[in-house]
């Protein structure tokens, strides 16, 4: 059977999921992807059960069995607090898919994905916004993330929401005129902000399709209009806050370090978003060294399992080259 499987490697979004047998030596040894990991709607083992499914064929595939499997390195969404990372490792200690179990919140699978060694800092801004930072002796930075109650402003489905807000005011005269009055509705073949407003709240639009405005936003600030260009430009204030704020905790702020972007807000290189980001960081972290990651969540999960490991460099290196 060749090599020994050493590490599972599970990256559980809210819409995909990608699991990993990765072995001793750093080689995949098998893959698998399935569907959204949301313990929230239907429950922890439900969730788990998803997982179980994809580890299944993982391991058919591979002709191996978890016998084998030293640690389970879990890189979660919906596990955004340290009491729920907690709750989802006992729950998958008692699977018994691996020796030893390791659950973190899914944005350290895009920072480590992002570095050559765990050290630095990850901003990712898809649907919603989070910060995560890490150094290898083991110290973290976090921020809660669960939205406005912790603070939180931006992600795709908020500055949706935002656009939405000043194109209602701007159209029935309670705010400042903006072409995203014109350019939100025109996306939906609408002549208006009250039809869309009524589309959305009567369902003729389904409501999970706001996050088609975040790329209107964009588009509406880079043809100009002064207040798509201020949301565009809180974001960055926003990315920017967070990642300063990680990087002070790990005592990174004067060091030259990555800070990660990721999330598909972000991973669209927006120029003037991009531009922002980069002059504001410049201020708060100077030495700072800004790069946007390509490589998929699964890599940054495999590889906390081969630092826990203690893998040495090449195997490291053996395993990224395989996704790049």
């Amino acid at each position: 059977m060749g090599v020994n499987a050493s590490v599972l490697a599970i990256d559980a979004g809210n819409s995909k999921t990608d699991v990993a047998l990765i072995g001793e030596d750093g080689t995949v040894l098998a893959t698998a992807r399935g569907g959204g990991f949301q313990p929230p709607v239907v429950g922890v083992e439900a969730a788990l059960d998803v997982l179980a499914s994809l580890l299944g064929q993982a391991l058919a595939m591979s002709e191996r069995s978890v016998a084998g499997v030293e640690h389970v390195s879990a890189c979660l969404a919906n596990v955004d607090l340290p009491v729920e990372e907690a709750e989802l490792t006992e729950a998958l200690a008692r699977r018994e898919w691996g020796r030893t179990v390791e659950v973190r919140n899914d944005t350290f699978a895009i920072l480590r994905a992002g570095v050559d060694e765990p050290r630095g800092v990850a901003v990712v801004c898809g649907a919603g916004i989070n910060c995560v930072g890490m150094v290898p002796d083991g110290r973290t930075a976090r921020f809660p993330a669960i939205g406005r109650i912790s603070g939180d402003w931006g992600g795709g489905s908020g500055l949706a929401e935002e656009a939405m807000w000043y194109a209602s005011r701007a159209e029935d005269g309670r705010g400042e005129p903006t072409e995203l009055a014109r350019t939100l509705p025109a996306h939906f073949g609408l002549d208006s902000m009250y039809a869309l407003i009524e589309a959305l709240h009567l369902g003729r639009v389904e409501f999970e399709r706001r996050h088609e405005l975040t790329p209107v936003l964009f588009a509406t600030a880079a043809a100009g209009d002064p207040v798509a260009g201020a949301l565009v430009d809180r974001l960055a204030e926003e990315v920017v806050a967070m990642a300063s704020v990680a990087l002070g905790r790990l005592d990174l702020l004067d060091e030259e370090v990555p800070v990660v972007l990721g999330g598909g807000v972000l991973a669209a290189r927006h120029p003037r978003l991009d531009g922002r980001i980069s002059e504001l960081l410049a201020v708060r972290a100077p030495k700072a060294v800004v790069r946007v990651v390509t490589e998929p969540p699964v890599l940054g999960a495999a590889l906390l399992g081969l630092d826990h490991a203690g893998a040495a460099a090449e195997v490291h290196e053996r395993l990224r080259a395989q996704y790049s």
